[in-house]
């Protein structure tokens, strides 16, 4: 099954994942939070709309329809479509967002190249991700064996230095990291700029 179909399936299990971590959900928007800069921001892969919700963002895409009404409900205005064929001009945006999106794209470089192409000159994408090597990474791989998580059975985890070669291969430099997460426990947290030992990595690329 097309991984994105899992969310449309199980649109209202995935949301109430927010609802009863908030703490864990709290500790991953401030990090988004930290890195996003003022200006127009599109969210690929933007689900349900926690976090374009939470962050102002002004735009979010998503080919599963279910979690677009969710998200339109939370007030984000949304496009159903595909990150791999954006329905936008060339340089509109100042931010492009994908929070954990990227592991469950099939083609996720050529995501990278449209957030790249709708992007301007001197913008930022940002890409969070949990790194296979964390402890939050080999939590949720372990869940993906036991078949206990809908959602990761069809999930790939990255190291970041594979996110990172992602990134650059699509043609962005990467400026700076905001990590969370240090450890299974729901405690709150500040942002890190170190994201090693980290389960929750955004990394900042810019468009130069």
């Amino acid at each position: 099954m097309v991984s994105y179909r899992i969310f449309d399936e199980y649109c209202d299990l995935y949301d109430k994942w927010y609802l009863e971590n908030r703490v864990i959900a709290e500790n991953e928007v401030r990090a988004v939070g930290r890195l996003l800069r003022p200006g127009l921001s599109l969210e690929i892969g933007v689900g349900t709309g926690y976090f374009a919700w939470r962050l102002g963002v002004d735009l979010g895409v998503d080919p599963a329809r279910r979690p677009l009404l969710k998200a339109r409900s939370r007030g984000v205005d949304v496009v159903q479509a595909f990150g791999e064929k954006l329905p936008f001009g060339s340089g509109v945006f100042d931010n492009v967002l994908l929070i954990l999106t990227l592991s469950f794209l099939e083609k996720p470089l050529m995501v990278l190249e449209e957030a790249w192409r709708v992007l301007r000159k001197g913008g930022s994408i940002i890409v969070c991700t949990v790194p296979r090597d964390s402890v939050w990474g080999r939590y949720y791989e372990e869940l993906r064996r036991e078949g206990k998580s809908v959602f990761f059975k069809y999930a790939r985890l990255y190291s970041l230095r594979e996110v990172e070669e992602l990134m650059e291969r699509a043609g962005f430099k990467i400026e700076e990291y905001s990590a969370t997460l240090s450890s299974l426990e729901p405690i709150r947290e500040e942002p890190s700029p170190i994201p090693s030992r980290r389960g929750f990595v955004c990394i900042r690329g810019v468009k130069q």
